[in-house]
């Protein structure tokens, strides 16, 4: 199925899971520029079609993201980073809005909640889970750089950085998981994190290969992260790249400012981290969660 939009758009969620942490993915949405005309008014009369839900889990501090293809027939959806507490919640949402879920998304093995893909997939036997590969955790699907994930005629697709020199789309919405937050970053101090490889996936300049990094999207690129602790709902790159006081800075400061976070132990982990590894269930009848 081509990724087209009315020839008008193609909606692009560019895969990325950071070296840092291979329980971790970074997604994109970018626009095309013949839509230019189109921006300012397509909140007001819904002409792009996309439908964009931002939710929240308050324990957790958790957002959940809905995207549909509102054009297509079906009106195909995914979840991204459902929680289980909240998944009665997002499952009524689906059903009122008209629309079919098909996949629930994991950007990562989540340490502070268990997801909600398994509890989903039981009201919702259709739906299809999806991590990436490295995680190791069990899914239907596994993802690596570069593959493509269609919902409708809008699809998922990791973005190569040498396009950059061809010009951006005038949006970009990112879906940075732990990441990056909002003035703010993931911790780096269990599951094999390492704050170095952390800074250089927000960072790096590279071009030898499809690999993604936040800060060479475009200023006015918006971010959408998977917590928030301060009752923000979205940044740009250009703010975090000035604000953000952690990834801000170089390099070598920024490692010295993980070392010495001292944050207590994650009082989720222990739960959420096996339950993850199985989509949220501690047992499942098949491989396939």
């Amino acid at each position: 199925m081509p990724g087209g939009f009315f020839n008008f758009i193609q909606y692009k969620m560019m895969l990325r899971f950071p070296s840092y942490r291979l329980l971790d993915a970074t997604f994109i949405q970018s626009f095309k520029p013949q839509l230019a005309s189109l921006m300012t008014s397509s909140c007001a009369n819904h002409s792009l079609k996309l439908i964009f839900r931002q939710l929240f889990e308050k324990e957790s501090s958790t957002y959940t993201y809905l995207l549909a293809d509102a054009l297509h027939p079906q009106k195909p959806a995914l979840l991204i980073d459902p929680v289980d507490k909240t998944a009665d919640r997002d499952l009524a949402l689906v059903k009122e809005l008209g629309l079919k879920l098909i996949y629930a998304i994991n950007t990562h093995v989540h340490a502070d909640h268990v997801t909600g893909s398994g509890l989903i997939k039981t009201k919702f036997p259709g739906v299809k889970s999806i991590i990436s590969k490295a995680s190791n955790a069990k899914a239907d699907l596994f993802v690596e750089p570069g593959d493509k994930i269609y919902f409708g005629d809008i699809f998922l697709e990791e973005m190569d950085p040498i396009n950059l020199s061809q010009g951006w789309p005038l949006l970009v919405m990112a879906f940075t998981g732990d990441t990056l937050l909002i003035r703010g970053c993931g911790r780096t101090d269990f599951q094999g994190g390492s704050s170095d490889k952390l800074y250089d996936s927000v960072h790096s300049q590279a071009r030898t290969q499809k690999l993604f990094y936040i800060f060479t999207l475009p200023k006015d690129a918006l971010v959408y992260p998977a917590h928030d602790y301060k009752g923000f709902t979205v940044s740009t790159v250009g703010e975090e790249m000035l604000y953000n006081p952690r990834l801000s800075k170089d390099k070598e400061t920024f490692k010295k400012i993980m070392q010495n976070l001292n944050l207590s132990y994650p009082k989720m982990m222990d739960v959420a981290v096996p339950a993850n590894m199985v989509c949220g269930l501690q047992e499942t009848k098949s491989e396939a969660c």
